[in-house]
């Protein structure tokens, strides 16, 4: 064969090449492969949306922690009834994963349909056109949770945007109480009778919920963010006086700085605070309602997606409520074992001083000892990697033992809406960099 007939040849295989190359790509790229954000053309029958994560890491972008069982809801649950839960996002991502929880409750809880969509407009259940998608659970639309157990869904290919509402909804047909949720939500979820699970447009959401149901947390895939801080405290953190539906809990505008401010680290934001909550001692009940920071610092710091550090403010309930821990040294060592167990994960410790409470109906002088000796210690530099003095920022400069005016919702514990700005702003984001320190 002469070079010139060996050239000819070549190209002409060469030329098959490309045809077939290109019939394969026509016939792939005729195909959904469920790459883009769009849905069925029927609001009832929306693309089953489940993909594997593609890039990315998984961070928490919303977290919500299990308190308790709502009252009167031992009997039926909510059976018959779609739970439309509004949630906050602190960090978006191009695909979104759920978690439910069933922990307080005492049978099986059977979820037959779930759908994650993003929120029209704030405080309102209509699904932004196009972004509805049904929710699976290893593959199936179904799923089972048994007493105490939780259950993480597929993911969702959906585009989520960061400082958006979501909703997510979920329908349940038989009865499955007592019902797990988060009862100090500071938004407006919705309940429909029936199973709406799939309705873009919220006129069937009649009924108006101020509690969180189920949900424990919503996971994003992110090329944005590097991970997750969690922040773990009681009814401050909980956001408790701020303005209804409004995101102005100090976790919101944290999360609002890591977001937009050069140098900052890049996590996702999720908030851990219950109510009421104190790291030594666990609420009634099994599971105790409300558990102690303690008992729940595995399944509420360490498990959260992608987490790289912790801020834990927790101690004033301690003090405060009956019946009350008179030795600062004991809460000051509850402080210490949280912060070892993060080290053992890895996970940067920031921690916060107490803030004061005088006025307050349960204050006393004596209580007040134990809250400077406890922030003494903290301040010493022997309890966490770095610390923020919350106390400083929002006291009263006349009257240590009391929060300033404008910062005081009004009951003397609780911060206003400018007071939970003010703890966002006095944080230094850079304590949440790095790796954790040594052993204290």
């Amino acid at each position: 064969m002469t070079k010139r007939h060996g050239y000819a040849l070549l190209a002409a295989v060469l030329a098959v090449i490309v045809v077939i190359s290109g019939a394969i790509y026509l016939g792939v790229s005729g195909t959904d492969d469920g790459s883009q954000d769009t849905i069925s053309a029927s609001p009832r029958s929306p693309r089953n949306s489940a993909a594997p994560a593609s890039s990315g890491a998984w961070v928490g972008s919303w977290s919500a922690s299990p308190a308790g069982y709502e009252p009167g809801t031992e009997r039926k649950g909510f059976a018959g009834r779609s739970i439309r839960n509004v949630v906050h996002t602190s960090v978006g991502g191009s695909s979104a994963r759920i978690t439910l929880s069933n922990l307080y409750g005492t049978t099986p809880l059977s979820i037959t349909h779930a759908s994650i969509a993003i929120a029209s407009a704030t405080n309102n259940p209509t699904a932004a056109p196009g972004t509805l998608r049904r929710l699976t659970f290893d593959g199936n639309t179904s799923v089972v949770i048994p007493p105490g157990g939780q259950v993480l869904s597929d993911a969702a290919r959906v585009r989520v945007p960061h400082d958006a509402d979501l909703l997510v909804t979920t329908y349940s047909p038989t009865p499955s109480g007592p019902v797990t949720y988060h009862p100090h939500a500071r938004q407006i979820s919705y309940v429909a009778d029936g199973d709406r699970t799939e309705d873009e447009r919220g006129e069937a959401y009649t009924e108006q919920s101020p509690y969180w149901r189920y949900l424990a947390a919503v996971d994003v895939l992110s090329n944005e963010s590097d991970g997750t801080v969690v922040v773990f405290g009681d009814s401050i953190t909980d956001g408790i006086s701020s303005t209804m539906g409004a995101n102005r809990r100090w976790t919101d505008v944290l999360a609002d700085r890591m977001r937009d401010e050069a140098g900052a680290p890049r996590y996702g934001v999720v908030n851990q605070g219950i109510s009421g909550n104190r790291i030594l001692s666990d609420g009634q009940g099994r599971p105790a309602v409300n558990p102690s920071g303690l008992s729940r610092f595995d399944r509420d710091v360490l498990t959260r997606s992608g987490v790289k550090a912790v801020v834990i403010a927790l101690g004033v309930n301690d003090i405060l409520r009956n019946p009350h821990q008179n030795n600062p040294d004991r809460i000051v060592e509850g402080l210490r074992e949280l912060t070892r167990q993060a080290h053992t994960r890895g996970l940067r410790v920031v921690g916060a001083t107490l803030m004061p409470f005088g006025g307050h109906r349960g204050y006393e002088p004596a209580l007040e000892t134990v809250r400077q000796s406890v922030n003494q210690q903290i301040r010493s530099g022997q309890v966490f990697d770095d610390y923020v003095d919350f106390d400083k920022a929002l006291r009263d400069g006349y009257d240590p033992r009391k929060l300033r005016t404008q910062y005081d919702s009004g009951d003397h514990l609780h911060p206003s809406d400018a007071g939970y700005r003010r703890m966002a702003e006095t944080f230094n984001l850079s304590h949440l960099k790095g790796s954790a320190a040594a052993e204290l």
